[in-house]
């Protein structure tokens, strides 16, 4: 299947869309800057209270005129452009694949070769993401603004975070089964009293990914990089970026004056030249993320450093401080390891965390809501940056394809270190009400993942979708889960090119990630609960129909209280997260017949842990017999505090060939 790199098959229909759009551009603007005007935010509306001057209202009451006169104005231009755009949308692809050009930063064919060398498999990260960029004054309805900046202050994020070294610190105590995560800074940094800052949380193993300042585009080529990496030593296979430490607790979980002096005196084997873990972070201000005291930022800082591989072991009697030259800073997201549970369910054998950053080495990202193309083209300029494959713009327009005229796209962003094979999109035919103006549908991806030592490929299967999103709607998006297997299954069947007895492919994974706009706890969404969809692909976070597990969190944010100053950061939104209260006070709650429909500060008790209603799925069937797949972390991630109303879903999945360790 050959990939749309443009979207028009020749350059004279590429330019007539743009001289069409280029007519209705000025109308659209205006139009929008005029409805944004009257919709504030709650950010905005404190902004404003703080003014004795009334100095934005007497804006408002200048530019409104001017608006409105420049908007009649374009009517007419912008008429003659959607009579020439609207036919041209029948010659429009579905989507545009972009891949880096820049081959310094070019790794997705260097990836393809570590299969071979992980031997007994490998692990891929999955990420999801309901980003809300929308036109601006159709955003700020979500209680979220400034959408070109957004866009940009988004990617940023994302790929500062997927590219962080993977640092990992494991805790193994026979006591503690606290499900609260600690910072890192309470195991090398003590700022209270002795006694309280040598507990070790035990009971559990947590798996800590430090923020440091690395270098953004996420790979490591220039010289200093490769200085770094030799001083550093070459990682072990299947380590990429990665960083270990592991902590024995002994003494009823305390440690000792000895054990904590060395676990300090380690993190600080860089030396003088080298800032300390409660050093000042380098931390750039943004509107959406202010910087606060305790608070370490979400890896937003504009200058980039050199990136170092780190690999330290505590608690083993030996450390080879030569290693250690990675800049790091004091804060942390802790993950829980559940290898030793002493409490309901113990049957759990990944990890789970919330966590302040995106997972380290993200594989795969799919992305929901980037209606508004101009920042479509900002988000994929910052994603490229850590992602070499990039598939976007996707959708229909006009009333090709789909019975009802689709004035935006679908929303659907994917991003790939590997490289994409094929790909297919499908328009959902049955959507109601304002979801009728956009294309939602799913998106389907095959890509390489590596090669057999026979040089047979090895592949897996992406979909991402967004579902119908008006409530009361369920037989809707039951009738879209059903078109969504449907045309999955017949993705696979037209992009397999193997057969049993003679496999040219071998399949590692199949994961659906997406808004479903349902949760597996409200009384209303029964019908989507029982799905068939989920006896075929796996929830990591449900337990069956109408029960999640107790770690998992909705995902749904109280538009409200985004700018509030308890959530308005990654590290402050991840603290209230932690705790019962906090999630009542800011999470959007299933739906219930008896509960007061007020959101902030509600007592009263509450089914579950608020509305879960972003998934990640996946599947066992349709894979290499003899592989098997399990999840190996699940996060669910704050980073993206202040700049949209969903919470970001992670899963890594460990793909084991079954042959044993040499």
């Amino acid at each position: 299947m050959v990939l749309y790199t443009s979207p028009f098959p020749n350059s004279f229909l590429s330019v007539l869309h743009s001289f069409s759009w280029g007519l209705i551009f000025p109308c659209y603007w205006l139009a929008d800057r005029l409805v944004a005007s009257f919709v504030p935010t709650t950010y905005e509306k404190r902004q404003r209270a703080d003014d004795p001057c009334y100095f934005h209202a007497l804006c408002i009451i200048i530019t409104t005129p001017i608006y409105l006169a420049l908007l009649v104005a374009s009517l007419p231009f912008a008429l003659i452009g959607f009579l020439l755009w609207s036919p041209l949308q029948s010659a429009r692809r579905p989507y545009i694949y972009s891949r880096l050009e820049d081959k310094n930063h070019a790794n997705g064919a260097t990836l393809l070769t570590e299969w071979k060398a992980a031997g007994n498999g490998k692990s891929f990260c999955f990420g999801s993401a309901n980003v809300c960029l929308l036109p601006d004054s159709l955003a700020r309805f979500n209680n979220v603004f400034n959408t070109q900046a957004r866009a940009k202050e988004i990617g940023r994020r994302i790929r500062n975070g997927a590219s962080r070294p993977q640092i990992k610190i494991y805790i193994d105590s026979p006591t503690n089964t606290s499900i609260s995560a600690a910072s890192f800074s309470s195991l090398v940094s003590p700022q209270g009293g002795d006694s309280t800052n040598r507990t070790v949380n035990a009971g559990i193993k947590r798996t800590t990914s430090m923020e440091y300042k690395g270098d953004n585009s996420g790979s490591n080529n220039s010289e200093d990089s490769r200085e770094d990496k030799g001083r550093a030593g070459e990682p072990n296979e299947g380590e990429e970026n990665s960083c270990i430490v592991r902590i024995n607790g002994e003494d009823n979980g305390h440690m000792s004056d000895t054990e904590t002096d060395t676990i300090n005196g380690q993190a600080h084997a860089s030396g003088p030249a080298e800032p300390s873990l409660e050093g000042d972070a380098e931390i750039s201000k943004t509107p959406n993320h202010k910087q606060k005291e305790g608070d370490s930022g979400s890896l937003d800082s504009y200058s980039a450093s050199r990136e170092s591989l780190v690999k330290v072991r505590v608690g083993d009697g030996t450390v080879d401080q030569s290693t250690v030259n990675n800049k790091l800073l004091y804060k942390a997201s802790i993950m829980k390891k559940t290898s030793v549970r002493k409490k309901k369910h113990t049957d759990e054998t990944f990890d789970h965390e919330i966590s302040a950053f995106f997972p380290a080495n993200l594989d795969f990202l799919c992305l929901q809501e980037v209606f508004d193309k101009r920042a479509a083209e900002k988000l994929k300029e910052q994603l490229h940056h850590y992602f070499e494959y990039i598939v976007y713009d996707v959708g229909v327009y006009s009333c090709h394809g789909c019975c009802s005229f689709k004035f935006v796209n679908s929303g659907l962003l994917f991003a790939s270190r590997y490289p994409v094979m094929d790909a297919a999109y499908h328009c959902y035919p049955n959507g109601r009400g304002t979801d009728s103006l956009a294309s939602k549908g799913a998106l389907f991806l095959k890509v390489q993942v590596g090669s057999t030592p026979q040089d047979q490929r090895i592949v897996g299967y992406i979909s991402c979708t967004h579902l119908q999103a008006i409530a009361g709607d369920t037989t809707v998006r039951c009738e879209q889960l059903d078109m969504l297997q449907d045309w999955l299954s017949e993705f696979r069947k037209s992009t397999s090119s193997s057969s049993t007895a003679n496999p040219e492919e071998l399949v590692a994974f199949d994961v659906i990630c997406g808004d479903l706009n349902f949760d597996n706890c409200s009384s209303e969404d029964k019908l989507e609960q029982q799905h068939s969809l989920f006896t075929h692909y796996k929830d990591p976070c449900r337990i069956g129909p109408g029960e999640d597990k107790p770690w998992a969190i909705g995902t749904l944010l109280d538009p409200e209280g985004l700018y509030d100053e308890e959530v308005c950061t990654p590290d402050n939104l991840q603290k209230v997260l932690e705790s019962e209260e906090g999630r009542k006070g800011y999470l959007v709650y299933p739906t219930s017949k008896n509960h007061s429909s007020s959101q902030k500060g509600r007592k009263a008790s509450l089914k579950g842990n608020g509305r879960r209603i972003d998934y990640m799925l996946y599947t066992e069937e349709g894979l290499y017999l003899e592989w098997k797949v399990e999840v190996e972390e699940f996060s669910f991630i704050t980073q993206l505090a202040g700049l949209t109303d969903h919470l970001p879903v992670a899963m890594r999945l460990m793909v084991s060939t079954g042959e044993d360790d040499p």
